[in-house]
């Protein structure tokens, strides 16, 4: 395929598509009109049901539109049109009626699984019909089941993986991108799937037990039952992916089903719009775990919150939440591994066990904890074992299905080579009078969305330019991906509208920036400024005399006073002007709102990252000055409110200093890989999301301030076979005070052994990268001559392999202190064609001391493998050996945080 299509592609609108031929209806039901028409008397308002009955529709289209409407999210109904969701029900009759399985997938399937256009939290497009219309004739005479191979096929044209924030790209925006994390990839491909009628959906491991990551893949149904897919991963046949082995070890598999869906899986919770079903018995061994919560009396708990977590970053991760019966009773299907149960009611008692994986029985757990209790818990958690099986594929379907990926390689591979590279930044930065080396960074990041930043550039005032890069800077990498033209001309129009003479650091991040959460970015910046001023301040001729406190106590006043908390309305985001013309919006969107609209009227606000509270600061603030905490009259923390006026509120603090022995292995704890810290709120835990970098040396050496409260310090060390040596320490925090707090890492005893052989001797062909990031062949070499005397590791690679992508990155986390060893990491293909599959420039983080090549022959993989008695199916392949052929540590397939246990070991050898 040639790379104008994917151009053409994005193009693609439904304008062209008439309605179809009316079918015979199945969709609609006497409750689901119930809930249509209940709905619209509750939450639409009379202009949008206007627009709605004005639609011109068909009966079955109208009998489609009902069953969305009845359940979509706030945050839809806000901020996308009814001609929207027409369309998108036009294009799905229309692939059900052209489409040879169109009439073998069953209503229920059909309505939830095929009809919705949302997935995950992504911005909804029109990829359905655009999509419809390059795969229909692609797979209009195949089965079902080879259908379903061949859109994932096409899908792996489009992307491959590379992590990124959890915000996912739309179905669009990632085919522009050309890359994925596993939730945008798996959100694409079920886009894609329902784009021709077959149901699809979304599965989640919410947090594995052996490791410390999630993932995301997809399901699909054909011939009366569900298989699953690795998504943009073709293999030759259903029920195979690289994540079948980690699959049979989880403990927590779900999806989120669009409406109050009524199939066999077993339902973890059901909300008016949402229910999340459990398909862990799809993938691994179950058994129930129960569990009865009592009070301190040994009466029976009712309505207690029951938290089944799992260790995983650090934290207990809670994985399915229930609530306890009439007897005080929790029950959950799961995998056979241990978790922790985490139980609390509404008085604030609480209390944490272990429940063992191979209990059968009921545990009891008493809530004899509260706010004053002060300990320290230790567990040995064990995840499941590996049990997986997989379906038979032969040489020759293996063979083609590698040729097939090769090739879908190398069309995707030819429409990156159209992005911007380093040389085109260098020259539009010297059109537009900017410094190369701030320009190109933004440019390449940029990717498939260079065209946008550059008509910014360059259509802008030149005295405007280096607004439009500040503005560039502040916002994420994804941002840089996907961000329209107006989003960013808007935001720099408004910033200019209420900056000062000289904006600082501060004002670009907190003022300039669009860049709030995870919402969508839309360009409203101009236009919420003069609605806000309008809506909330009238014809206040006085406006620009307001000082910025009185302009925050008004914002704040008219937010308690007009807008309600939608308590059912999903974790989605609706649009600042929306919420200001609706009035009606979830917490998240109220508090985005807020942090929007001060900054159209000029005032730095944000939401913490790390506490996720909304604040504002005064004008003239340096970065040092105090952030001050916005609490709303509908806030859940409003228990916590001041009695003083919001905006001139300083939250009651102290401060938490922790105290930690380096060990030999252990110099620099890291926070999620080695240890996290969470508020306790009524009995409940709330993670400090504090940033990926922040360490005990940087950040809790010296002391961080804390609002006064209880918290639990959770650490752990995770061993080579996926169990986990936890611990937990639960502390208070009181005002005007600091408390200091043992940082303890539980280790396991012994001395590293030898557990295999391999040839230090083995031959391997030096790659190194071109300009277009593609990888070439250089000079043979021994792993010793890279190596030299001493340990070092060595790595056996995939291409556009998730988990290979997954250690790649985790060496370049830990890049500072692998290179500080002075030991060599030789990353290793398999042949010179999986070489030339890879980008090396989508990791550029990566240390000196790593190097790239080609296994001679797959000499050395070979060997490890026979050494140490594996199978050879699983990437990637990562030992720790020395010159003296030893090998002393190993890891194969799916693990998180390779880079730390590398370090660990790398140490643990040099002393």
């Amino acid at each position: 395929m040639k790379t104008n299509t994917i151009i053409s592609l994005l193009c693609l609108t439904a304008s062209a598509f008439a309605a179809p031929q009316t079918l015979t209806s199945q969709v609609s039901t006497q409750a689901n009109a119930q809930v249509y028409k209940e709905r619209m008397a509750q939450k639409v308002n009379a202009s949008l049901r206007k627009q709605i009955a004005s639609l011109k529709a068909t009966p079955q289209e109208r009998e489609c539109l009902e069953f969305l409407y009845a359940y979509l999210p706030a945050a839809d109904l806000a901020d996308y049109s009814p001609e929207f969701w027409l369309k998108n029900v036009r294009a799905a009759l229309q692939a059900r009626q052209e489409m040879p399985w169109g009439q073998e997938v069953p209503t229920r399937e059909w309505k939830h699984f095929v009809l919705p256009v949302r997935v995950n939290n992504e911005a909804l497009d029109m990829a359905r019909p655009a999509f419809y219309a390059e795969l229909k004739d692609r797979v209009k005479d195949m089965s079902l089941r080879d259908a379903i191979l061949e859109v994932n096929h096409w899908c792996h044209e489009k992307l491959t993986y590379k992590p990124s924030d959890a915000r996912t790209s739309s179905p669009l925006s990632a085919l522009s991108q050309a890359v994925g994390r596993c939730g945008e990839e798996s959100t694409f491909a079920v886009a894609a799937m329902r784009s021709v009628g077959i149901p699809a959906r979304q599965v989640y491991t919410p947090r594995w037990a052996h490791t410390d990551d999630n993932h995301a893949w997809v399901e699909v149904w054909a011939d009366g039952k569900w298989w699953f897919i690795g998504a943009c991963e073709p293999e030759p046949v259903l029920n195979l992916a690289w994540f079948n082995a980690p699959a049979s070890r989880g403990m927590m598999m779900n999806t989120n089903v669009f409406g109050q869906y009524d199939g066999p899986e077993e339902v973890l919770n059901r909300t008016p719009l949402i229910t999340t079903i459990n398909v862990t018995s799809n993938y691994a061994n179950t058994h129930e775990a129960k569990v009865r919560i009592l009070n301190v009396d040994g009466t029976p708990a009712e309505g207690a919150r029951v938290a089944f977590s799992l260790y995983n970053y650090s934290e207990y991760f809670p994985v399915g939440v229930k609530y306890a019966d009439a007897d005080g009773l929790a029950t959950i299907k799961s995998g056979i591994g241990d978790m922790i149960v985490w139980a609390s009611n509404k008085e604030g008692r609480f209390n944490f066990v272990k429940v063992d994986g191979t209990n059968d029985g009921v545990v009891d757990i008493i809530l004899s904890k509260d706010k004053k209790y002060s300990g320290v818990s230790e567990f040995d958690i064990t995840p499941p074992k590996c049990e997986a099986t997989l379906p038979t594929v032969t040489a020759e379907m293996r063979a083609e299905n590698d040729r097939r990926f090769a090739y879908e390689d190398s069309v995707r591979m030819a429409y990156v080579a159209s992005f911007a590279t380093a040389q085109d930044a260098s020259d539009l930065a010297a059109e537009c009078g900017i410094c190369p080396d701030r320009l190109s960074p933004l440019m390449l990041k940029s990717r498939g969305n260079h065209a946008v930043l550059a008509k910014a550039l360059r259509n802008a005032k030149p005295q405007d330019r280096m607004l439009v890069v500040n503005l560039l800077e502040s916002v994420t990498e994804k941002d840089l991906r996907d961000m329209t033209y107006e989003a960013i001309t808007d935001a720099v129009a408004g910033f200019k509208a209420v900056a000062g003479e000289e904006a600082t650091e501060q004002d670009y991040l907190y003022t300039l920036s669009p860049r709030i959460e995870l919402e969508m970015l839309r360009g409203e910046r101009v236009a919420l400024a003069k609605n806000v001023r309008k809506t909330i301040f009238g014809a206040n001729a006085k406006f620009k005399t307001l000082t910025q406190t009185q302009k925050v106590d008004r914002l704040i006043d008219w937010i308690d006073a007009n807008v309600r908390i939608d308590a059912i309305g999903g974790n989605y985001r609706t649009s600042p002007t929306q919420v200001l013309a609706r009035k009606e919006c979830n917490e998240r969107s109220r508090d985005i709102f807020f942090v929007a609209a001060a900054r159209a009227l000029g005032v730095q606000a944000r939401i913490d990252g790390v506490t996720g509270k909304v604040q504002w600061r005064p004008e003239g603030s340096d970065e040092s000055a105090m952030w001050r905490d916005v609490c709303f009259a509908s806030d859940l923390r409003k228990e916590a409110a001041p009695t003083t006026k919001p905006s001139e509120t300083v939250s009651t603090t102290g401060s938490l200093k922790l105290k930690f022995s380096p060990s030999q292995y252990i110099i620099d704890p890291k926070y999620f890989n080695s240890f996290t810290i969470s508020s306790i709120d009524n009995g409940v835990v709330s993670l400090l999301e504090y940033p990926e970098d922040a360490s005990w040396s940087n950040t809790f050496a010296n002391g961080v301030t804390l609002d006064a409260g209880q918290y639990i310090l959770t650490s752990g060390q995770r061993l080579a076979d996926g169990s986990v040596l936890a611990r937990s320490e639960i502390f208070s925090i009181t005002p005007g005070e600091q408390a200091v707090i043992p940082l303890e890492i539980r280790t396991a005893e012994g001395a590293l052994s030898v557990m295999g052989n391999v040839n230090a001797e083995n031959l391997y062909t030096h790659l190194e990268e071109g300009r277009t990031g593609k990888m070439s062949e250089g000079e043979v070499s021994s792993l010793l001559a890279t190596a030299g005397r001493g340990f070092y590791v060595i790595a056996c690679l995939q291409p556009n392999h998730e988990p290979s992508a997954h250690l790649i990155n985790d060496i370049a986390l830990a890049g500072a202190e692998l290179a500080a060893t002075g030991r060599h990491i030789i990353l290793l293909f398999a042949d010179s064609e999986s070489a030339a599959r890879f980008r090396r420039d989508l990791f550029p983080e990566l240390p000196e001391n790593v190097h790239f090549g080609v296994d001679c022959g797959g000499a050395t993989r070979k060997e490890i493998e026979a050494s140490l008695h594996l199978d050879g199916s699983q990437s990637p392949l990562v030992v720790v050996a020395d010159s003296f052929n030893r090998i002393v540590f190993a890891s194969t397939g799916y693990n998180i945080g390779l880079g730390e246990r590398l370090l660990q070991t790398l140490r643990q050898v040099s002393k």
